[in-house]
């Protein structure tokens, strides 16, 4: 992990997994704060019909592209794939920050469950692949459906930014806080994101109970 990723006031924004709805929900939010998106799929042509949906200025590409052409870079990507699709954008990717919202879960008769991750977390796995990237952790308990219900005009839930890096936390911190509603904090180092993925799991479990799209707010900060 680099200690020297530029932080931009305005960056170029990208979004790996941009056609899935967390990717999308995202994508369109951070467009609509005046940000420069674009949002990448292992095809382009799917690619650049996400974009065209959620409008905005928003453009479309292949996964590497978008890597290439962003100032900081979203890996919103199925967990199956993590790894590998990281592993191979890894020069598109070096010098940049990537914001991993990764949550490692599994599925049965009871419910949503977190996964054990051979490296502790999905944004630790992302730093190990990614040695000269700066990882930072964040945007994991939004829910994906309040994000693309454009006719809500916030979003209202604090987001944990996790990372060793204070000017990349602090930069993830001000992009969260583009977002109308939510609040960036920061929830320690990059060794404390599996809990915070993990949370995924009983945010789930709330919404089945109470038919809700539950987030988290931190108290006195």
């Amino acid at each position: 992990m680099t200690d020297n990723a530029e932080t931009v006031t305005e960056p170029k924004v990208g979004v790996l997994g941009g056609t899935g709805d967390q990717g999308r929900g995202l994508a369109v939010r951070l467009a609509r704060s005046g940000l420069e998106v674009r949002v990448g799929s292992r095809s382009a042509e799917r690619a650049e019909a996400a974009a065209a949906e959620l409008g905005h200025g928003i453009s479309g590409m292949a996964n590497a592209e978008c890597a290439a052409q962003s100032d900081v870079v979203i890996a919103a990507i199925p967990w199956d794939g993590h790894r590998e699709l990281l592993e191979s954008l890894r020069h598109e990717l070096a010098g940049k920050i990537v914001i991993d919202c990764v949550n490692p879960l599994g599925f049965d008769k009871q419910g949503a469950f977190a996964l054990r991750v051979e490296e502790g977390s999905a944004a630790e796995q992302a730093a190990a692949v990614l040695p000269d990237s700066t990882v930072v952790g964040a945007f994991h308990n939004v829910s994906a459906q309040l994000l693309l219900d454009l006719s809500l005009e916030s979003v209202d839930t604090d987001v944990l930014v996790l990372g060793d890096v204070r000017e990349a936390t602090d930069a993830v911190q001000a992009l969260v806080d583009r977002i109308p509603g939510m609040r960036g904090i920061y929830g320690g180092r990059l060794r404390n994101c599996a809990q915070v993925e993990a949370l995924t799991a009983n945010l789930i479990s709330m919404n089945r109970r109470y038919k809700a799209h539950a987030g988290i707010r931190v108290t006195d900060v």
